[in-house]
């Protein structure tokens, strides 16, 4: 009764016209950047967030949440009607909708996209709303050790599921709490990795870090292989509100929502590998899978709605806990930090009409999300028109003023450039970018742990696994990355090899 009476609070708050302004900004932008292919919730968040300090806490989270919803929704249409996906968790919507979309299956294809949407963020921001209160009263009791042993979950699954490959994701991850090392020591006030440079005396700054990592150095990786030419359309065709459409979605929707939730609280677990498991749970329990490759609209529906109910459960941790799993995640914990506000259990003690709000914006945007995407499919269509030296000409003008409005220093400019060419040799030769956020945001955090737990233990190390929670954490990582581990060596091995006296049959004769 307590969370249900704090929710409609939280919808008295966001229902005043300035909050429902913010949000309908908010999911307008977030389905416009999810509609252009390259373009993704996290880049655009990383742009907004230095113009949004003159925005008070609420106003500005809730831009950013409609951010997030809004690239989940928009990611469909560029995926269906250009066969390209606007986000990595778009990738298998492409599979099947754009093969539904050349079969004049457009509309259906776009339909059972949005609605599932729908269906998936609002079940799940419900689950949310039950879910979040009681794991920060658990929260609330952990200790350093404890989140000490989190945080090595988060690295180690973030580094080890995002991209093609583990130590790739190392590597990205190590580069990010490298960056989060300079500055100055807290503790001893000595500067470290500053190399005398005044300007990385206070440290690097996450927002500085994320627009170049994402706005100048997707801009750049674009630039470099652009091609020119107009971009090739599919015509939304078809009808879509027919007993059949009904039919073959409403089962793909509930099973994507309850896939996509639960691997999106989980570490690392992200919007990406739940759309591949809901897809390949709807090609298992299809009454035809013949049509998986030659669009199954089955094949879209479900891993739709495992994206965004994934999106609603990447806030559980990140609210809850304060651990950030996927790249947006993490930068959205940075616009909680440039408001003096830390995420965590203490968030619904410390500032509940906020993140009641915020909760509640979730739901109205939601709704708000179903009629953008529905009805004006041929708006966002021509939105893919865009001619891209334009587009990202745009992006590095307001990555430069956003990052300059930071501070109002010339040398985050510099450092500004130095990022945006490290992400483009990083998305270059394979490197994935969230784990370097997310070490970015997290290392500092990890840091002021250990050294508290080893205060608290008095110069024991042994104090960062003795504790039964930790213990439990450590444990269950272990198990998971030797099963990964095993799983993948035997996926390596070669298949048996045919017996000798049989392996010329069928050879002809000379």
């Amino acid at each position: 009764m307590g969370s249900l009476t704090a929710l409609l609070e939280g919808f008295a708050t966001a229902a005043r016209p300035e909050y429902l302004l913010y949000a309908l900004l908010g999911v307008t932008l977030g389905t416009a950047v999810g509609v252009l292919p390259g373009i993704g919730p996290a880049m655009t968040v990383a742009l907004l967030l230095p113009l949004t300090y003159t925005l008070e806490p609420t106003a500005a989270l809730i831009i950013f949440a409609g951010i997030y919803y809004g690239g989940m929704y928009g990611g469909s249409t560029t995926s269906i009607l250009l066969n390209t996906p606007g986000e990595s968790s778009s990738v298998v919507t492409a599979l099947e909708g754009n093969r539904m979309a050349r079969a004049g299956r457009g509309a259906a294809a776009l339909a059972t996209a949005a609605i599932g949407s729908f269906v998936a963020g609002t079940i799940a921001t419900v689950l949310l709303t039950l879910l979040a209160p009681a794991i920060a009263e658990v929260a609330v009791t952990l200790g350093p050790a404890d989140y000490v042993a989190l945080m090595v979950v988060a690295f180690t699954t973030v580094a080890a599921l995002v991209g093609t490959s583990p130590a790739r994701g190392l590597a990205s991850l190590g580069l990010g709490l490298f960056l989060g090392l300079v500055g100055t020591d807290t503790l001893s006030g000595q500067q470290r990795f500053t190399l005398g440079v005044s300007t990385l005396a206070d440290g690097i700054d996450v927002v500085v870090v994320a627009v170049g990592v994402f706005a100048v150095g997707e801009a750049l990786h674009v630039a470099s292989r652009l091609r020119h030419g107009p971009v090739e359309v599919v015509p939304v065709g078809g009808k879509w509100s027919t007993r059949e459409f009904w039919s073959r979605s409403w089962r793909p929707w509930l099973r994507g929502t309850f896939i996509g939730f639960p691997i999106g609280a989980v570490p690392a677990g992200g919007a990406d590998v739940s759309t591949f498991l809901s897809y390949a749970a709807e090609k298992k329990l299809a009454k035809r899978p013949g049509e998986f490759g030659h669009g199954a609209i089955e094949g879209v529906a479900g891993p739709e709605a495992a994206n965004n109910a994934a999106a609603a459960g990447v806030l559980v941790p990140l609210l809850t806990l304060g651990l950030p799993t996927t790249a947006t995640a993490a930068v959205i914990v940075a616009a909680f930090q440039s408001y003096g506000i830390q995420p965590g259990p203490l968030l619904f003690i410390d500032n509940p009409s906020m993140v009641w709000a915020l909760i509640a914006s979730l739901y109205i945007g939601n709704v708000m999300l179903l009629v953008l995407n529905l009805p004006l499919a041929g708006v966002w269509v021509k939105v893919l028109r865009i001619p891209r030296p334009y587009l990202y000409a745009g992006i590095l003008l307001f990555a430069a003023l956003g990052t300059y409005a930071v501070n109002f220093v010339v040398g985050d400019l510099i450092v500004l450039l130095v990022i945006g060419v490290v992400g483009f040799f990083m998305r270059r030769n394979g490197y994935p970018i969230a784990p370097l956020v997310v070490g970015l945001v997290l290392g500092p955090m990890a840091e002021e742990q250990v050294r508290r737990t080893v205060q608290i233990g008095e110069g024991d190390l042994t104090s960062l696994v003795t504790s039964p929670f930790a213990a439990v954490v450590y444990g269950v990582l272990a198990v998971v990355l030797v099963v990964a581990r095993w799983r993948s060596t035997r996926s390596m091995r070669p298949g048996p090899r045919p017996p000798a006296g049989r392996r010329h049959v069928g050879r002809r004769r000379a």
